[in-house]
């Protein structure tokens, strides 16, 4: 049995140290950019109540929480993420902005949530599965469940890996799922990518939530788009510090890794790559009785 076998209470899961200053900087970043790519704060058209409080689940700096509060002044907007100096960093952000209706508090996903029963008009969460465990998700399921009110609702954005044209990209995006495997975070029969998408759905009905809704979205980002530039520095970082999360579940040596990085920025940077990376919105609603 290796340390990955079995998390252990109040554990951080998350695959990259998310208290480093590079990452807590891609994190902000990339909440932008994906927030505007994957067509906004609310794409589906949910509706909010005047006096609605809003839940965002494993926030981290806040990006997406702190652009909600902005654009919605008269909501009750919440974050919660299980690192300590990542939430004080937001709240930071949150009163140098000013943003009265918006905090956010320390809190485990996977535990149960310090919060009254029927206390939230929707719950977010967004691309989760860099940390969760398959049977993590019920849990938490449940739990939003007890948190919404009657007809509140419940809306998670997942992902699965990047498909590119980039021979060393792809080398490094497979060995990434089958860490995310041996590491217990795929939902996948054999680790060839996260297995999270398929599932979702499914996931969110046995829970117990009616009027299931799904939105995939595709973004590309091949060389010569508007979102080549952006997704291409996000993950010039993030190919870097995942580096030794795979090393250290042994799908490959730091040297292996290495070269694969220089390729693929190279490879990422020529006028013939392309890419497109999916993601998955679904949203469901608690029941009214």
């Amino acid at each position: 049995m290796d340390e990955y076998d079995e998390a252990q209470p109040g554990e951080n899961t998350y695959v990259i140290d998310s208290e480093q200053a590079a990452e807590l900087a891609r994190l902000m970043q990339q909440d932008r950019i994906l927030t505007t790519a994957l067509g906004g704060l609310f794409p589906e058209g949910l509706q909010l109540p005047e006096d609605g409080r809003l839940l965002d689940l494993a926030c981290g700096p806040g990006g997406w929480t702190l652009e909600v509060a902005f654009a919605y002044p008269h909501l009750e907007v919440i974050g919660v993420d299980i690192s300590p100096p990542i939430v004080e960093y937001a709240n930071a952000q949150a009163w140098s902005r000013r943003l009265a209706n918006v905090h956010f508090r320390v809190m485990n996903v996977m535990e149960p949530l310090a919060f009254p029963d029927s206390s939230f008009d929707l719950i977010n969460g967004r691309l989760m599965c860099g940390f969760m465990r398959p049977e993590a998700w019920p849990r938490l399921l449940a739990e939003c469940r007890r948190l919404l009110k009657p007809g509140g609702i419940i809306r998670l954005t997942e992902m699965e890996p990047v498909l590119t044209t980039s021979p060393a990209f792809e080398r490094f995006a497979a060995l990434g799922a089958q860490a995310m495997k041996r590491a217990g975070l795929s939902f996948s029969p054999d680790g060839r990518h996260f297995g999270i998408t398929p599932v979702l759905p499914r996931l969110v009905r046995r829970a117990g939530f009616v009027d299931v809704h799904l939105r995939p979205c595709a973004i590309e980002w091949s060389a010569g788009t508007p979102y080549h530039y952006p997704f291409f520095k996000d993950y010039l970082v993030f190919l870097d510090l995942i580096q030794p999360f795979m090393v250290r579940v042994g799908v490959a040596t730091r040297e292996e890794l290495a070269r694969l990085y220089q390729q693929a920025v190279a490879e990422m940077q020529q006028e013939e790559f392309c890419a497109i990376w999916n993601f998955l919105t679904v949203w469901g609603r608690r029941p009214e009785a």
